[in-house]
Order: structure tokens, then C-alpha cells, then sequence
């Protein structure tokens, strides 16, 4: 256990790791970022070291492990030898093994089918002769993703017709990929799931999803669901991070369809855009819950305090010549707590903030009405 006063250690320097530093700030914890780029924005002035080199700087991992009393994640494309590395100087949660399951959907895929963890069928791909092998399996209707460094969207290919699939190839690189049988699902819903030091978990209620080209767009907590989806949600993701021999925090989406099946989508080991809604809507945040998880404290209560909806604020929402945000639109609705994430250059579909709408039974209708107007 290392009580306030200690010092955590975090791999990554985007908007995960700010908001972790502030909750860390916050109960009395150090922060030292190793962001693995040359700027990190989101940690600067927020973080108390940010060493700003290269994953495969050996210099910056000596520098990074003398400071540090435990290391977690804020993101799961780290060089898995740069973990293995981390984990051989200092505690590593989750560790390099659980970590380099999620970084990789052939490694995650083979881990849910040998688990027997639902998922939608799926085949790997190595060669454009194996994706029509694999399309044949898995058609007529798929999904082609990239094995490594796919989030948002990036990295996948929809797949309706056998025409496609040499451009398809050719789209993802002809990089290692992963063949999806697409699923007819009615809603997609995300739980995060807390273990700890001593196998203690704690898992939020299962939350909403909407998306908006591809990215999450906004999360509803808690989801409107059936009482036994939500049962079966929360099971599974138990399941998981016990098959994992977890510690920390875990994200899990899911794809509920029509029928009532729940079905893994994919999994992060860190705290998750759909998680977002806790810093307002929850007793104790997914920040402050994977603190305690890495540091071994005792867990907090995951109970949520009001229906809360998270928008997402993204750069498209940054209008006008200059590129500004109508942030008065944001600060006169009702029960609006807004997180900005310290980033420059609104450009594309850049995820700059968040707004968690808390508060009534409205809070859905406020959020829509308030990205109507940030839209322009």
C-alpha cells in the first residue's frame, strides 16, 4: 500500500493522464508523466515531473523508475518492452501481461474464445488470400480492424460485398488485421470494473454509447437496459479481469442485441472515454478509483448519484475563423460541469473536453440541445 505522500508513476501524457494527476493532486499523491513524445500538453502545469523522450529512451526509463513508487497506464499503445522493462524496476498495474492482451485484438480475440467470453465471430488475417478465406467464414457482412493502434474508428474497413476486399486489404495497410462478423446490435453499453490489491472489485453500472463517425459522442449512466443485461454485463466483466489476474482499472464494451445477448466488444486497461460521466455523476470517480487500485487502497463506492450524460466536446465543435467554443452556451445550461483537456489546435475531430450534464431526468435532452448549439 502506499498511502498520500507517495508518488505515481504514469506511462502516457494525453488527457487520461491529466485527469488521473489531478485526482492524484488532489488526495495528497506526486505525479511523474513519461509521455513518450516530444509534448504533452494535457499534463503540463498539472503533472509535478513530465519527462518528455522517447518509450525507447533508456536514459528516460532510468529517470521515470528512480521517481516513482508505482507505475499505471493511460493508454494501452505502449512498446511492450518498454512495460516489461517498467515492471522489472517498480509495480506495474495492470501488468505488461494484461496490458499486452488489450494493446492487441488477435491477442485480445484469442483470449476471449479460449476464456469463453462472448464475442462476435471473428478470424485473423494475414495475407489478402486469408481475408477472403476469413470473409467467407465470417460474411456476408464484416468488419476488418487492424491487429494494433486501432481506436476511434481508425484502422477499420466495413465489408458488405466480396468486391471490396482488395481495396479493403490495401486500406488497413495489409497490416495483420482481424476479421469481425458484423453484428445487428441494438444499443452498445460500456462497464468499468475496478480490482484490486487483494482482488476486491468494484464495477460502475453499466453505461450508454452513441457515437458520432465513430467516436463516442455521448454516454448516458446509467444505460437503459434491461435489468438482466446489466446482470450479465457486470459478470462478464468480472470474469475478465479475473481471468486476467487484474489490478486496476478496466473498461469493457459490450454490443447488446436484439435478442437480449450481451457480446465483448473490445477492452482497455485504464480508464475510458465512456467513464467520464463518474468525475460528476459517481461517489467516486474512475480516476480516484484507479488510483486506489494501483496504490492498494481500499476501494471506493462506484454508486452513481444522478442520471448523468457525458457529451464529448471534439474539434469539429471549435467554430468560427478564429476556432473558439461557445463556452457561455455550455456554462448557462442547467447541471453543466465542463473539462477542458489543455490541448492546442482544435482541428478534425480531436478530442478536446468533455461536459457531464448532471442532475433530473432531463439530462439527455439538455445534452442534446447543447451539442445542437455547439455544432453551429
Amino acid at each position: 500500500m502506499v498511502l498520500p505522500g507517495g508518488t505515481l508513476g504514469i506511462l502516457g501524457g494525453g488527457q487520461l493522464a491529466r485527469m488521473l494527476a489531478l485526482d492524484a493532486r488532489r488526495m495528497g499523491y506526486r505525479t511523474v508523466v513519461w509521455s513518450g513524445t516530444p509534448t504533452a500538453e494535457p499534463t503540463e502545469g498539472v503533472s509535478d515531473v513530465v519527462i518528455k523522450k522517447p518509450f525507447d529512451d533508456e536514459a528516460a526509463l532510468a529517470e521515470f523508475c528512480a521517481q516513482v513508487d508505482v507505475a499505471t497506464v493511460e493508454f494501452e499503445n505502449i512498446p511492450l518492452e518498454t512495460l516489461t522493462a517498467v515492471e522489472e524496476k517498480v509495480g506495474l498495474y495492470p501488468s505488461a501481461q494484461s496490458i499486452g492482451v488489450s494493446q492487441h485484438r488477435s491477442r485480445e480475440k484469442i483470449f476471449l474464445r479460449e476464456h469463453g467470453i462472448p464475442c462476435a465471430p471473428f478470424a485473423m488475417v494475414n495475407s489478402l488470400e486469408e481475408l477472403e478465406e476469413a470473409y467467407n467464414q465470417v460474411g456476408p457482412v464484416g468488419v476488418l480492424k487492424t491487429a494494433a493502434f486501432g481506436y476511434d474508428g481508425k484502422g477499420q474497413v466495413k465489408l458488405t460485398s466480396v468486391d471490396q476486399l482488395a481495396g479493403a486489404w490495401t486500406g488497413v495497410g495489409e497490416e495483420s488485421s482481424v476479421l469481425e462478423g458484423f453484428v445487428d446490435f441494438d444499443c452498445e453499453i460500456s462497464v468499468i470494473i475496478a480490482r484490486g490489491a487483494d482482488g476486491e472489485m468494484m464495477s460502475y453500472p453499466a453505461v450508454e454509447n452513441r457515437h458520432r463517425h465513430h467516436i463516442l459522442d455521448l454516454t448516458i449512466a446509467p444505460a437503459r437496459v434491461d435489468e438482466v443485461v446489466l446482470a450479465d454485463a457486470k459478470r462478464i466483466a468480472e470474469n475478465l479481469a479475473e481471468a486476467l489476474d487484474y489490478r486496476g482499472l478496466l473498461a469493457v464494451e459490450f454490443f447488446v442485441e436484439k435478442s437480449g445477448r450481451v457480446l465483448v466488444n473490445e477492452m482497455a486497461p485504464r480508464p475510458h472515454n465512456s467513464g467520464h460521466f463518474s468525475m460528476n455523476g459517481s461517489v467516486t470517480s474512475q480516476f480516484e478509483q484507479q488510483l486506489r487500485a494501483v496504490m492498494g487502497l481500499p476501494l471506493g463506492s462506484p454508486e452513481i448519484l444522478s442520471q448523468t450524460v457525458m457529451l464529448n466536446l471534439l474539434g469539429d465543435m471549435w467554430q468560427g475563423e478564429s476556432g473558439t467554443l461557445n463556452s457561455e452556451a455550455i456554462l448557462s445550461t442547467k447541471g453543466a460541469k465542463l473539462h477542458l483537456y489543455g490541448k492546442s489546435n482544435p482541428n478534425g475531430r480531436r478530442k478536446l473536453g468533455h461536459v457531464n450534464l448532471v442532475g433530473g431526468e432531463d439530462a439527455l435532452e439538455r445534452a442534446e440541445k447543447l451539442k445542437e448549439k455547439l455544432l453551429g
